[in-house]
């Protein structure tokens, strides 16, 4: 299969395939697509720039990051503060920064950047070596310890930083120097050369990007190299075991999401990077298998992952518990992004409903009103007495001794344009699909015409979406695709005519809406969303017995500051007649029994069961899971259990 005509190749975005594959989705330039800040993406992108990422710069000085450089060139003289892996805040706060350039053309940034990078140069070995903790702290460690001092994690994202400021800046001072250590990594750790993989994949992804920015095979084939690696006892385990380094199997064989989460799925998708080039059979397979596990068993309903606090690991097949879900903010940006590969790669339509859940609840929760704040661990239950720990405090932080989680999030929000829209080839014309439902404009690609498509819509308040696109020359058979998210039940199709139609069964269950690009335009989509109960799988212990309550895409809680004076949220319980109904902010009023429940905390099962009070109903009122916390740090509940 030929590639895209250079004319429309995008320069701009975070993962650009090679590789075209027959019928594939192919991503747009970002410059194409523009997220409106009347819409809830471009809102939250508006308030990325603004706010989250000068805290986040700000908290650089802070927190010692930036220092840690300093002193290494003579101009601080601090101790080296923070974890071993703490340069890798810089990077990931410069691809934000490089984004939010691509997304709205800022140069408000210019002179940090020339600072920043011109320290990097000054700080960077002749040999290209670069990591300040090994540098000042213990330089006998160098290379040494590659399981546990993440000189290749933090080199990976120095790379998608360089990467992503070349494309959206067109500079590529950042890019240059990162070279030169990938060039050091290759002559020590390459082909033919001493065994070597890193304990906390990164690398791997980034390596694969580098070969599509510069089009050198040998960038490809030693990410090839570091994934072939793997499975083969390379990294000592110790008291963690090889699981937690996805050390335990080669990669082909691999076809269950185990040890820390983060790093598995920073893994998967270098892998599905891979695939993507090489179109490898046994690769596509095992990420297929693993991404079915990794979502039908081991996901949160709000789209996180990690059911374990110690090694922040996943558990085993349907072990969720709400109170100690780890499921820590970058392993649902680290799905999102092998996510997307994914989707790249195949045409499953769960794909875009596991970005937009990602997105809309576990994502959106991960930070305040204010874009200043963040939760690392993201629980789905918060108890009236739970205990603050370092990364699952009671409210959410400034900052974090670990703060690999804040800058993510910036750099996944500046890029959020990357994955609302696609469009691929056909055999009856080309289309252009929308993956993700937000108020938007999109350029069309040249491949399926010119002119520009308008979508217009307050979703996810509503499923009313209306689409207008001018003025048009479409390309022979062009077609528009929208995806239906598999929620959807019912909904209807008006044309410009006013000619109504409801959507058919073999499009809800393809979760695929098609029309002729040159229909498209006065076209109104409506999408029924009423409130919905969810049921968890029966072998999930912690919520057997409970629902959730879900309109759309979001997923809403109770939280203790809505309840009435001398009710608690955890003794609440669903009737089996409950229904919900909409409120104008966007929150669901539903009628619960209150029942307090006292007694013992064991008691015999003969004996005779104390009497309770009689169930009085309440009418409470939930919040979306996106925007709990923002008023104090009270008790919060996802799951509800049913009257029994």
């Amino acid at each position: 299969m030929p590639s895209p005509s250079l004319h429309s190749t995008p320069r701009m975005a975070p993962a650009l395939p090679r590789a075209a594959r027959p019928s594939g989705l192919r991503p747009l330039d970002l410059s194409q697509v523009v997220l409106h800040a009347r819409g809830s993406l471009g809102a939250w992108q508006e308030l990325n720039a603004a706010a989250t990422i000068p805290h986040c710069i700000e908290q650089l000085e802070t927190s010692g990051v930036i220092d840690n450089f300093r002193r290494l060139v003579g101009e601080s003289g601090a101790k080296h503060r923070g974890f071993v892996f703490a340069d890798s805040d810089l990077y990931k706060v410069i691809e934000a920064v490089a984004w939010e350039i691509g997304r709205s053309g800022t140069t408000a940034h210019t002179a940090w950047l020339d600072e920043m990078i011109s320290l990097i140069a000054r700080t960077q070995e002749p040999s290209g070596y670069l990591q300040t903790w090994i540098q000042g702290v213990h330089p006998e460690k160098k290379f040494a310890e590659l399981h546990w001092t993440h000189e290749l994690y933090v080199l990976g994202h120095w790379l998608q930083a360089g990467i992503a400021l070349a494309r959206t800046a067109d500079r590529t001072d950042l890019l240059d120097l990162a070279l030169r250590f990938v060039d050091l990594v290759e002559r020590r750790f390459g082909p033919g050369r001493e065994d070597g993989i890193p304990g906390h994949p990164e690398i791997e992804t980034a390596l694969v990007e580098l070969y599509r920015h510069t089009g050198e095979q040998r960038h490809l084939d030693l990410a090839q190299h570091l994934i072939d690696q793997r499975g083969r006892d390379l990294l000592p385990g110790g008291g963690l075991g090889n699981h937690y380094f996805q050390d335990h199997l080669p990669v082909r064989e691999a076809v269950d999401p185990t040890g820390h989460a983060v790093r598995q799925l920073y893994l998967n998708a270098g892998v599905s990077d891979l695939f993507l080039e090489t179109g490898e059979a046994a690769l596509g397979e095992v990420m297929d298998e693993q991404w079915d596990r990794a979502h039908t068993r081991k996901m949160y309903l709000s789209g996180a992952f990690g059911s374990r606090h110690r090694d922040e690991s996943f558990g085993n097949d349907y072990e969720l518990p709400s109170d100690r879900a780890y499921a820590e903010t970058c392993a649902t940006i680290a799905d999102l992004h092998w996510t997307w590969r994914m989707m790249l790669s195949g045409d499953d339509p769960r794909h875009g409903d596991i970005i937009e859940r990602e997105i809309h609840n576990a994502l959106a929760a991960s930070l305040d009103a204010t874009g200043t704040r963040f939760f690392y661990s993201n629980p789905l239950q918060r108890r009236p007495d739970r205990f603050d720990e370092e990364n699952a405090p009671a409210e959410r932080r400034e900052w974090y001794s670990c703060a690999c989680c804040p800058p993510n999030i910036a750099r996944t929000i500046a890029q959020f344009g990357a994955y609302v829209a696609a469009w691929r080839s056909g055999e009856a014309g080309p289309s252009l699909e929308l993956l993700q439902l937000t108020d938007m404009s999109i350029a069309l690609p040249a491949e399926v015409g010119t002119g520009t498509l308008h979508v217009e819509t307050d979703y996810p308040a509503s499923g009313v979406l209306g689409l207008r696109l001018t003025p048009l020359i479409a390309a022979e058979g062009a077609r528009l695709g929208v995806r239906i998210p598999g929620w959807v039940r019912s909904g209807s199709v008006t044309a410009a005519d006013g000619a109504e139609r409801p959507l058919r069964a073999e499009e809800l269950s393809a979760q695929r809406l098609e029309l002729a690009l040159e229909d498209v335009d006065g076209t109104v989509i409506t999408l029924d969303m009423p409130p919905r109960w969810t049921r968890s799988h029966p072998r999930v212990d912690a919520t057997r017995g409970c629902v959730a309550l879900e309109r759309g895409p979001i997923v809403h809680c109770l939280e203790q500051v809505d309840l009435p004076s001398g009710v608690e949220v955890d003794d609440l319980l669903v009737p089996t007649d409950a229904t919900a109904c909409m409120k104008e902010d966007g929150s669901l009023e539903i009628s619960l029994l209150h029942r307090p429940d006292g007694g013992e905390l064991y008691r015999s099962a003969d004996d005779e069961a104390p009497a309770r009070p009689e169930a009085e109903r309440i009418t409470v009122t939930t919040t979306p899971f996106s925007r709990w916390g923002n008023r104090g740090p009270g008790a919060m509940r996802l799951w509800l259990p049913l009257e029994h």
